[in-house]
Order: structure tokens, then sequence, then C-alpha cells
């Protein structure tokens, strides 16, 4: 790899990595907003213009409280548990497509923090780790409450991982590729998976409540029982991070589900815009510019998931722990398998037929 292309390669991760932490800290002033709204109030207003100031209020509150450690707890372990979660959930978007090729010097270079082929199982992997964050935490702490949150989370992440894996195998079959790069492209021109995968797209949102912990699914610190679950004994920026990271894995997912099932950076209207843009400004600019309309569209996708996350949460109320665990093995991975047959059934029987009469 080139310098120039290491250096621009260097700076999209930056850029990823900045919009991930800035939409995550006002996901926080989002949510509160949201809630007032429901809830007819006026939510944070005194911190800047609409309390745009507050969640930097917020961070500077946390990170001048003083830092406990109780007596008992497994220091080490009581300081990586946070530290873990939010490492394991900043990983996640690196290799999500956030727009299409940028031309530089003549060369194509994707708006993407890391190019693999195997996206897909890339970010099942560091979800997959995200939960010992929680469980380290939830153990080091030496608090029942905290152990018992842990858990709640472990079992619960297991469980619904494997519908959610379950769910994406359909999108796999249709589209034949591990590639989150390959399965944007394939959804050009309105082709998005949404219209052939519905099910399962419903089964993946159930699935990304409950692997974000987000209310119905929030049992893992549920207050009623827990008093604050697996980071009852967290303050200060410790307990920063355990909230933090649940917001840019609600980012992260709604990136995920806008890539595989909405089509990601494509949009209605995209060639037109391409052959718009590239007569008024050249080829190189206006791809460029054109690819940045479609980084927009995709986040605006996002944004839109970030809100109806929010919106469940002031909605519906919290189910009971057996009804949770009842919801994911016995309801959800039948689902998931139901969905899997019936996409393999619409291969093999319907797509030879589709093909012959396009041709």
């Amino acid at each position: 790899m080139e310098l120039t292309e290491l250096i621009i390669k260097s700076v999209v991760i930056l850029v990823v990595f900045g919009l991930t932490l800035v939409i995550a800290m006002y996901s926080t002033w989002a949510e509160r907003k949201v809630a007032a709204f429901i809830q007819d109030r006026p939510g944070p207003n005194r911190a800047g213009w609409g309390g745009l100031l507050q969640p930097m209020a917020d961070a500077g509150k946390m990170f001048f409280k003083e830092d406990f450690i109780p007596r008992q707890a497994n220091k080490w372990l009581f300081i990586a548990g946070p530290g873990l979660a939010m490492i394991t959930a900043l990983m996640t978007s690196a290799v999500i497509p956030f727009g299409n090729t940028f031309i530089y010097d003549g060369k194509a270079i994707a708006m993407q923090g890391v190019e693999t082929n195997i996206g897909v199982l890339y970010v099942f992997g560091i979800v997959a780790l995200g939960v010992y964050g929680i469980m380290i935490g939830g153990w080091a702490s030496n608090n029942k409450f905290s152990l018992l949150g842990a858990i709640r989370a472990a079992s619960q992440n297991i469980s619904y991982e494997v519908a959610m894996g379950l769910s994406i195998i359909a999108i796999l079959m249709m589209s034949g590729s591990l590639s989150l790069q390959e399965i944007v492209a394939q959804q050009h021109g309105g082709n998005w998976n949404i219209f052939y995968q519905p099910l399962g797209f419903i089964i993946f949102l159930v699935c990304a409540f409950a692997e974000c912990n987000r209310t119905p699914f929030d049992l893992p610190e549920c207050e009623t029982e827990l008093v604050g679950g697996y980071h009852t004994e967290y303050g200060s920026m410790k307990l920063g991070f355990y909230l933090f990271a649940e917001y840019i894995n609600i980012f992260v997912s709604s990136a995920f589900m806008s890539t595989l099932y909405f089509g990601g950076y494509n949009y209605p209207g995209m060639d037109w815009v391409y052959t718009q843009l590239t007569g008024a400004f050249g080829a190189t600019t206006g791809h460029n510019l054109a690819s940045l309309i479609g980084t927009a569209v995709l986040f605006l996708k996002a944004l839109s998931f970030i809100f109806f996350f929010m919106w469940v949460r002031w909605t519906l109320p919290r189910f009971r722990y057996d009804q949770l665990m009842d919801l994911g093995w016995k309801k959800l991975i039948p689902l998931a398998l139901v969905n899997i047959l019936i996409t393999g059934a619409g291969i093999l029987l319907l797509k030879p037929w589709l093909t012959a009469l396009l041709q």
C-alpha cells in the first residue's frame, strides 16, 4: 500500500471513529428529547440552545466525579470491564461501508475502515466479545446484583445471537458473499433485501434490541430487581463507558441493518444523481460528490433506526426474564429456521424461472 493511500485510509478510519463517538454522544441528548416529546415536557434546555451542550456537561460531570472502587472488588478486572465494552463497541463499525468509493489521484478508495470479504463474520465475532466486558465488570464488582445482571446479559446475548445469526444466513444465501461491500452492491437500483427478507429483518430487529440491552429487553440492568444490574458498583467515567458503549452499539446496529436490508448507501435515483453530478463537475469530482450523498443517505437511515430504538423504549414495558428467554428460544429461532427454508426453496425454484423470464 502506497503512502498516500495509507494516509487516506487512516483519515477514513479516524473520520468513522469520530462520527461514531459524536453520534453516540448526541444520542444521549436525543434520547432525553424523544422521551420529553412523548411525555409532553421540554427535556434538557439549559446547557446551550435546546440543550445541545448537555452531553458535554454530562461528560464533564462524569470525568470529575470521584473514581470509586469497592474494597472487595477485583481491581484490575473492575477497570478492564468497561474498557473492553467500549473497545469492542468501537471496533464493530470498522467493516461497515459508509459510502461508495472515493477517487483520489486516479485511485478508488473504499469509504470503509477495513476492507474485508468476511465483514459479516467480523461483526458477529466482535459482538460476541462485547459480552465479556459486561461479564467481567459484573463478576469483578463482588456484588450479587451485579453478578446476576452479568449472567442475565450473557444468557440473553447467547439466546439472541443464535436467532440473529440464523436470520442473516438467509441474506448470505441470497448474496453468496460475507462481504458487506458486495451485499450493498447487489442492492443497487432499489433491489433492497427488505423486499425479499421481511421476516428475517423483523427477527434481526428484535434481536438487535436484545443485543443492545435496550427496553423492552434491558433485563441485565433492571432497576426494579437488580438496583442497576452489572454496573451497580460503577461510577465516574467507568459507568460512562458502559453507557456510552450501549449507544455506540445502537448506532452500529442501525448502520448494520441499513446495510443488510435497506441498501446501505444506495437510494432511489442514485444513477441519475451520479450522471448529473459527473456532467456538471467532471468524472472525479462528480463521483466523489455522489459518494458523499450516498454516505449522508446511509447516516439518515441509521439515525431513523436510532429514533425507532428510542421510540420503543418509551412505548413498550419491560419483559419478564422468562418471557425474554421464551421469545428467543421458542419463537425467534424456529421462525429464523423457517425463513431459511423458505429462502432456500425460493432460490432453488424461483430464481431459475426469474432468470429465464428476464432473459
